[in-house]
């Protein structure tokens, strides 16, 4: 092979990272049987990539190219422990007959989901095997996983570490019954989460990332027909999940011009999927009158939205009556600020306000909506100082432009 350019090969690792990480890390789980011995040993083979392709030229396989470096770096690893010497001989035992073995029906589930159903296992709590899954399965960087659980970077690699040593020794199969119902469950939150992480900018400049946020949707997808024989309302809530998500990736083109974002009073409808909208309002046409579930209720605020021809045709009475809903379901202080949105396009920015006393929410959004409401209300100078100290807490690139051009508008 002959050398590689720099570009090229940045290229060939990040393709590989999106298109095989997941797999690649399932067959290590499968031959090493743990999961912390197996992130270790991919994380080594892509960092062996970066600096010999350049080299030795990328592989016409580069998969396979990464699976073999991280196999040998695995029983590297494995050496350099006290009880190489004893598990060894099982590892290698366990990886032949896995190899060998005929497909399994469960095979041809998609990698990730299986990932996910590790991570969701009884032995992590729910927090921890969803930030878990997040980072091994999807690889959502630590940091954006510490910001989606409102902790610092710190605690988040701390606890990951944790969840990742109690998984030690967990069979990689699926479960049955019961169990696989719990799992799948989890499984949906976590894929939600996912899906808000592609969409909750970031550190640093990214504005989106809608390769996270579909992917969120392929597992929703396949949890969908996974649970064809789960109870009714997890069927259900299933349905309102993946409706959801389609909503409001439909929205992806319209949310970015020349890398800034685009509130959604201001985006351009015409660039909205309207394919995508119509089949999550077919997902939710059965679901309309059951019993208020927080995915539910999530999917009929979005659907407000998408049915709307103009931002000024939005039905805003309507999304606080359902806001309402999802507070008396699940009353967390981010419903509680989307609400106070809510209510402030319809009832006025004071009522808004006011739903906003005694809030306490980490990061800069809070106080970002209070600048906005604020000056919606004229009160300047109080809108110029909850701008700085939304500027101040706020750590991405573009929503520190949009909270900039807010503030100059102000003077």
């Amino acid at each position: 092979m002959r050398p590689a350019s720099e570009e090229s090969v940045a290229a060939a690792v990040t393709a590989a990272w999106h298109d095989e990480w997941a797999r690649l890390l399932s067959l290590l789980v499968l031959r090493f049987r743990r999961l912390d011995l197996a992130e270790d040993a991919l994380s080594a083979a892509f960092e062996a990539a970066v600096r010999t392709w350049p080299e030795s030229g990328v592989p016409r396989a580069p998969a396979a190219w990464l699976l073999t470096a991280a196999r040998r770096r695995g029983a590297d690893l494995l050496r350099a422990e006290a009880t190489a010497e004893r598990a060894l001989p099982d590892l290698a035992v366990d990886a032949i007959a896995a190899d060998a073995a005929p497909p399994r029906p469960e095979d041809s589930l998609d990698v990730r989901l299986r990932l996910v159903l590790l991570c969701g296992n009884p032995r992590l709590r729910p927090a921890d095997a969803a930030a878990l899954s997040l980072r091994i399965v999807l690889g959502v960087p630590t940091e954006d996983v510490a910001r989606l659980f409102l902790v610092r970077t710190s605690t988040m690699a701390a606890r990951l570490t944790r969840a990742k040593k109690r998984l030690d020794g967990v069979p990689f199969a699926l479960p049955e019954g019961d169990e696989l119902a719990s799992r799948v469950t989890h499984a949906a939150d976590v894929a939600h989460l996912a899906f808000t992480a592609g969409y909750l900018p970031g550190s640093g400049p990214e504005v989106l990332r809608a390769d996270v946020a579909a992917e969120a949707i392929r597992l929703a997808r396949l949890l969908r027909e996974l649970a064809g024989g789960a109870p009714p309302g997890v069927r259900r809530e299933l349905d309102a999940l993946l409706a959801l998500m389609l909503l409001q990736h439909s929205r992806r083109r319209a949310r970015v011009d020349g890398g800034r974002l685009v509130l959604l009073a201001d985006q351009d409808r015409r660039d909205w999927r309207h394919d995508e909208i119509a089949a999550a309002l077919e997902l939710l046409t059965p679901h309309v009158l059951a019993p208020p579930s927080t995915y539910l209720l999530q999917a009929l605020i979005a659907a407000e939205h998408a049915v709307a021809r103009r931002a000024e045709d939005t039905d805003w009475a309507r999304i606080v009556a359902r806001y309402a809903e999802l507070e008396a379901v699940a009353a967390t202080p981010v419903v509680r600020l989307n609400r106070a949105v809510a209510v402030a396009e319809s009832e006025g920015p004071a009522a808004g306000l006011a739903l906003l006393d005694g809030l306490d929410l980490p990061g800069h959004r809070l106080p970002a909506v209070r600048a906005e409401l604020h000056a919606r209300a004229g009160r300047t100078a109080d809108a110029l100082r909850w701008y700085d100290a939304a500027l101040t807490l706020c750590d991405n690139d573009a929503e520190e432009e949009l909270l900039r051009r807010g503030r100059a508008a102000l003077e």
